[in-house]
């Protein structure tokens, strides 16, 4: 939508030009590509291509420069010519290479610019993406000041972080997420694999898929937020399909969900009932999480052991997560007699708290309602109702805080097969940008304190499986008991003792 108003708004100047009056300014009258856009979204999404597509609407030229490892400030300004092998930087070269003075200018992976002893790149680049000072853009090899005003920069990242303020502050931002499932399967059907019946090879009625197995590739072996692997994986089927024509075993092949599993092998990602038999233990709770790759669905376990009072979280997380880990145990812990736990458990007990993938790092306080939800399910033995999410940070007092990155973490939860979501309450507006045949297909429940994110979460029965490790104190305790009484006899002192 916003590249769409761009575009209306330069038809109108471009149709309106006679009508507007022109200031006496010369540099004011010259025109201006006055906006600098930044498309921000995980890999495979089509930052890339929708740059192309921009320009090929707008009638220009395209032209990208990669900045991923860029760390020489010189690559930027260009070198003087005192030095042996100097030359103009990557900007004017790509100009002088594309022959025009006002095309699409992709500077792609802007969040992976680094910098050393050489000098700074980002800082370089705070003169060419501000419309008020590269009119005058001056490359130490040119040695002239150069027009950059009439150039549409358009920058990509992964995420906004490693991004310094000030060059931030120089662009819109505009988020890219991720596509849905029926987005993916129009992409395949319209773009991906006509494009690889083509690089393989093949005719067009050699080879057709159908919808079920595209919807099985998507789901058991390419969950991204992308295509990327889509397309790799359709290629895959495309070149098996290829050697069996070529070696004069098949003349034409419809590729069913069958046939993918022979193709492809086994499944790379657990299905739905694999889902819910993990959660069908106290104490592991499934938690929605934001990477710069998309959203993902992290488990969260919790077990206890005998000792007392220990505490230890597992799994490469960061200072904040285990901030938010300590929160909610002391929430949980503050709150046993209302929540009608055991008092006793955390005196006569460790807890260790362990979310799987260890080696891949993870931070962020939205796992703070998680955290809460498994530990209380581990005390009281009861388990998190099937396909089930959450996320939300949590405070001391039991109050549940917004938190970022709602479309990704709905798109992941509906991609892995959870269909009901916990969000907090003040999130209820996030949920305007996500798809609506997303939000017809699962169920939203929000939350302002952590007893509604409890009630609604966990089961209701009051029978109470036993967490693992509680079993076993509960035989000891009974056997204290008939101890105790069979030895009655024999005085209060040895009753003590036992």
């Amino acid at each position: 939508e916003r590249i769409l108003e761009f575009l209306a708004i330069r038809k109108l100047r471009i149709d309106r030009k006679d009508e507007v009056k022109a200031p006496s300014d010369d540099k004011i009258r010259r025109e201006r590509e006055g906006v600098i856009l930044c498309f921000v979204g995980p890999p495979g999404v089509g930052k890339t291509s929708l740059g192309q597509s921009i320009a090929r609407a707008m009638g220009r030229k395209f032209v990208r420069a990669s900045l991923g490892g860029v760390r020489d400030e010189a690559e930027i300004r260009g070198h003087r010519r005192t030095y042996i092998g100097s030359m103009p930087g990557r900007i004017l070269q790509a100009l002088r290479r594309i022959e025009s003075r006002n095309p699409v200018f992709m500077l792609d992976e802007i969040d992976k610019l680094t910098f050393d002893f050489h000098g700074d790149p980002a800082s370089a680049l705070l003169e060419v993406l501000d419309p008020e000072q590269n009119t005058e853009f001056r490359d130490n090899y040119l040695e002239v000041a150069y027009d950059l005003s009439q150039v549409f920069f358009i920058t990509t990242a992964n995420t906004l972080e490693t991004i310094p303020g000030p060059l931030r502050d120089r662009m819109e931002i505009i988020f890219l997420s991720g596509y849905t499932e029926s987005e993916k399967i129009a992409i395949a059907n319209g773009y991906l694999i006509p494009r690889q019946i083509r690089e393989n090879s093949l005719r067009e009625n050699e080879v057709s898929f159908t919808e079920d197995s595209l919807r099985k590739i998507i789901r058991e072996y390419t969950r991204e937020a992308g295509v990327r692997n889509l397309e790799r994986k359709i290629g895959a089927v495309c070149r098996k399909v290829a050697t069996r024509i070529a070696e004069g075993k098949l003349e034409e092949a419809k590729i069913t969900p069958a046939l993918v599993e022979e193709y492809l092998d086994h499944p790379i990602f657990q299905s739905t009932e694999e889902l819910n038999q993990r959660t069908s233990m106290p104490g592991v709770v499934p938690g929605l999480a934001w990477t710069p790759y998309g959203g993902d669905v992290l488990f969260v376990e919790a077990t206890s052991m005998p000792g007392g009072k220990g505490f230890q979280v597992t799994g490469s997380i960061g200072n904040v997560m285990n901030e938010s880990a300590r929160a909610a145990l002391s929430f949980v812990r503050s709150r046993a007699k209302q929540l009608g736990l055991d008092t006793d458990f955390f005196n006569k007990s460790d807890i260790h708290l362990h979310i799987p993938s260890g080696a891949q790092p993870k931070d962020g306080p939205s796992a703070g309602v998680t955290i809460a939800t498994s530990l209380v399910s581990l005390i009281s033995g009861r388990k998190v109702k099937p396909k089930m999410g959450m996320t939300g940070e949590i405070t001391l007092r039991g109050q549940v805080l917004p938190i970022g990155g709602v479309k990704e973490k709905v798109l992941a939860a509906h991609r892995n097969g959870l269909r009901t979501v916990i969000l907090p309450k003040r999130n209820e507006q996030d949920l305007d940008d996500v798809p609506d045949e997303i939000k017809k297909t699962m169920k939203f429940i929000f939350a302002e304190t952590v007893d509604e994110v409890l009630d609604s979460a966990l089961e209701t029965n009051h029978k109470r499986s036993s967490p693992a490790g509680k079993s076993a104190g509960a035989k000891q305790t009974s056997k204290k008991k008939t101890t105790s009484r069979k030895t009655k006899t024999n005085g209060k002192s040895t009753a003590r003792r036992r």
